[in-house]
């Protein structure tokens, strides 16, 4: 059985939702979850003390963590579940009952009748994505909003502009309102989510409002994991949309009439906006671009409404509206990265340390330009200050324990732990770190303490204060000066005191090298 991992975002979605006092499929359908998973977080929710009062500061990154440390879906095979893989065995004989004719609750009782028990929902989207299910020929004109409800988005391709001295490709996010026509236009040249806020932010302004549910085409910089039933929002921009209160109606892959009144609009803004017009570069283009949505569309009487869009919406529409935001959104960076045998992780090309105990695993990232979140399953595990491209943030606390003093050449610490050893120990250790590099002797320490977990402190500390007697200072010598030792205790052992001498046998200090040289 398989499942997609409910990001961090849309758990507090839906956690926020029920705060306000939305119900259960209310907050599943804006969070783009399952209802009965969004009633897990909430029972979760409630299970470690969120209250249903509306004080959504009861959100912090503990609860949250709390509640998805609770809610564990286990699907280890992939995206889809049992029943999915179910359909999967039967989906010749689906492709055939819908030529035929017939609905998927017609097929939904047949296949139960074969033994295959599979949710309706599930059934639903196999249907529509993999057997032709659900795809209307006929065109019905949807009715429009109330005012000051719904506001399409999408993105157009206009031409080249001047860019330096080479030409590019200019684009045109395009925002209509659906009620009263009125547009805004953004030009750039990429189609990036920090792009696409940047133009949000901007046709707010130009409205002077915010509008409070957003119909994007199926552009990568919104939309992660398109779905026709329940698409998975790019994390970044969904938490754009939290922060200015609007809700997200993606449209379907290669349906555009989810969105016709800025179809419309895309070539009209091309052909009576862009072409045959000079521009000295994009900035240029965007003035005359705002100009033209105040004047030229804005006052037209429009052939659908016969209302001037830009009349409209000032008189009846803009007082509908969500307020401007006070504060600029802070537009973060979310990412998967690895957790390296460093303990380090990599985020927008900076290193972060992590707990060493999650060493290779993949957590989600969330980076401002304050500071920097690491998520495991949903709950934090690291908070770091941000800091420049090509730097590093790190937590002694997050190596193993005995790793972190070379790490972060902690010359102090190494010398108290040498000290702790015994006195010659520490005080050999000492001259030893009171190089003008103290660091580049560290290794030397590391080998004194290293004789000290394989002979004792007992016979390092007297090597030591041999050392030290003779004013050597060498971690060689210790080692040696123990050797020696030891072989000579080896050979006194094995020398028995009664051994008889020989009887030629002739006076060891004849061979002394005095006498030697006498001779």
């Amino acid at each position: 059985m398989t499942f997609r991992e409910v990001t961090v975002v849309q758990v507090k979605e839906v956690l926020r939702r029920w705060l306000r006092g939305q119900g259960e499929r209310t907050a599943a359908r804006a969070a783009g979850v399952d209802r009965k998973t969004a009633r897990r977080y909430i029972a979760a929710g409630i299970e470690v003390g969120l209250e249903r009062n509306g004080d959504e500061s009861q959100l912090s990154d503990e609860v949250v963590g709390q509640v998805c440390q609770a809610v564990r879906p286990c699907r280890p095979d992939g995206h889809h579940g049992a029943a999915w893989t179910a359909l999967v065995g039967e989906e010749d004989r689906i492709k055939g009952w819908v030529a035929d004719g017939l609905t998927v609750t017609k097929v939904h009782v047949l296949l139960g009748r074969r033994g295959v028990e599979v949710p309706y929902r599930t059934l639903s989207r196999f249907a529509v994505e993999r057997c032709g299910a659900g795809r209307a020929k006929l065109t019905v004109r949807v009715v429009d909003p109330p005012p000051g409800q719904e506001l399409q988005v999408d993105f157009g391709r206009m031409g080249l502009v001047p860019a330096g001295e080479h030409k590019k490709v200019c684009y045109a996010l395009i925002f209509t309102a659906c009620w009263s026509r009125h547009c805004y236009v953004h030009l750039c040249f990429s189609q990036t989510t920090e792009g696409t806020i940047a133009g949000f932010e901007e046709a707010w302004e130009y409205f002077g409002a915010v509008f409070p549910v957003v119909i994007p085409d199926n552009m990568s910089s919104v939309v992660a994991r398109a779905d026709a039933v329940n698409p998975q929002f790019n994390d970044v921009f969904f938490e754009y949309a939290q922060s200015r209160g609007f809700e997200i109606d993606a449209c379907r892959v290669r349906h555009p009439k989810d969105k016709p009144k800025v179809e419309r609009t895309v070539p009209y803004v091309r052909n009576n906006f862009f072409a045959g017009e000079v521009f000295a570069d994009l900035a240029d283009a965007q003035r005359r671009a705002v100009a033209w949505c105040s004047g030229t569309a804005g006052m037209r009487v429009h052939g659908t409404t016969l209302w001037r869009p830009l009349e409209a919406y000032r008189a009846i529409e803009a007082p509908l509206l969500l307020p401007l935001p006070v504060a600029a959104f802070d537009v973060p960076i979310w990412a998967s990265p690895k957790v390296h045998r460093d303990f380090h992780c990599e985020v927008a090309r900076s290193l972060y340390s992590v707990p060493y105990t999650l060493v290779g695993r993949r957590l989600r990232a969330r980076a401002d330009t304050k500071t920097v979140r690491f998520y495991s399953a949903g709950q934090l595990v690291k908070l770091h200050p941000r800091v420049a491209p090509g730097a590093r943030s790190t937590d002694p606390a997050d190596f193993p324990p005995g790793k972190d003093i070379y790490a972060m050449r902690d010359v102090d610490q190494l010398r108290r732990k040498a000290a702790e050893a015994g006195e010659a120990i520490g005080e050999l250790a000492a001259s030893l770190l009171s190089h003008r590099l103290p660091w580049t002797k560290m290794r030397q320490v590391y080998r004194l303490l290293g004789l000290v977990a394989k002979w004792g402190p007992v016979r390092v500390e007297a090597a030591c204060a041999r050392a030290l007697e003779i004013g050597v200072i060498d971690v060689g010598l210790v080692g040696r000066i123990i050797e020696n030792a030891k072989e000579k205790a080896s050979t006194d052992k094995k020398s028995p005191s009664n051994v008889v001498a020989g009887r030629f046998a002739r006076d060891p200090d004849e061979f002394s090298p005095k006498k030697v040289a006498a001779k």
